[in-house]
């Protein structure tokens, strides 16, 4: 199988650290970002220099036209993906639900929900059997927010999160006799700048004391968890997903 994959916001934090782990297991990697092009071009030239295959694609994932545009080209540089990995998210700055304004909760699930759903629904059309396809994996980076609902802080996210679970399970069920694994990673608080965007950059101090493992976690931690659900070493996993949350 051609060992290509996508890694949806991909130049930063965890899919950073996934893009990189992809390329030390063989994948030519497409790096998607939306506004970070410095970042992925950086990322791009550390690749190049250590030996591996990556680009930088720039799209907008929450717009179904740049979403084709960016397996058109991922296919042109590469060939056919064999793994989509849904990472990119948004949380929106920490409040009340009823301060929340529309526009922020427009734009997490635009990225977060509807991103994960373009992006697997043009996977599936070049992966499954049932188009010509070889087969694949799709891993989608949820969160435990989903399960915990992130009460005064982003409910919102918490919802968009629970929705790509549900996508998880009933695309599983869906794909799985047509080559197509599809699974999740449901980190809970990883040490990534994701919290100084939403507006408290302590906030992995504050909320470390109460999870079991008394840490955050790490963005390596998060991709070791999503290079193995890709691997053939989950050949049996699909629906699956898996908590990384320090026992929360």
């Amino acid at each position: 199988m051609n060992r290509v994959m996508i890694v949806t916001g991909g130049s930063r934090g965890i899919g950073a650290a996934i893009s990189k782990m992809a390329v030390t297991e063989g994948y030519s990697v497409a790096i998607n970002y939306h506004t970070r092009a410095d970042a992925a071009v950086n990322l791009v030239r550390e690749i190049h220099d250590q030996g591996g295959s990556a680009v930088a694609i720039k799209a907008d994932i929450s717009d179904p036209n740049q979403v084709k545009a960016l397996f058109e080209q991922v296919k042109s540089e590469f060939g056919t993906p064999s793994v989509l990995v849904n990472n990119a998210g948004i949380t929106g700055k920490i409040c009340r639900f009823d301060e929340v304004d529309p526009e922020t909760m427009n734009k997490v699930i635009g990225i977060n929900t509807l991103g994960a759903l373009y992006c697997s629904q043009e996977a599936v059309k070049l992966m499954s059997t049932e188009y010509g396809g070889k087969g694949g994996s799709i891993v989608t980076v949820s969160s435990i927010a989903a399960r915990l609902g992130s009460p005064g802080e982003y409910v919102w996210y918490a919802a968009s999160k629970a929705a790509v679970d549900a996508m998880t399970v009933g695309l599983a069920k869906e794909v799985g006799g047509e080559g197509i694994r599809v699974n999740a990673v449901s980190p809970g608080i990883i040490d990534t700048d994701i919290h100084a965007s939403g507006g408290e950059p302590g906030r992995v101090d504050r909320i470390a004391p109460v999870i079991p493992l008394k840490r955050a976690g790490t963005a390596q931690e998060i991709a070791n968890a999503v290079l193995w659900l890709c691997s053939d070493q989950a050949s049996y996993c699909n629906g699956t997903i898996l908590d990384c949350s320090g026992g929360r």
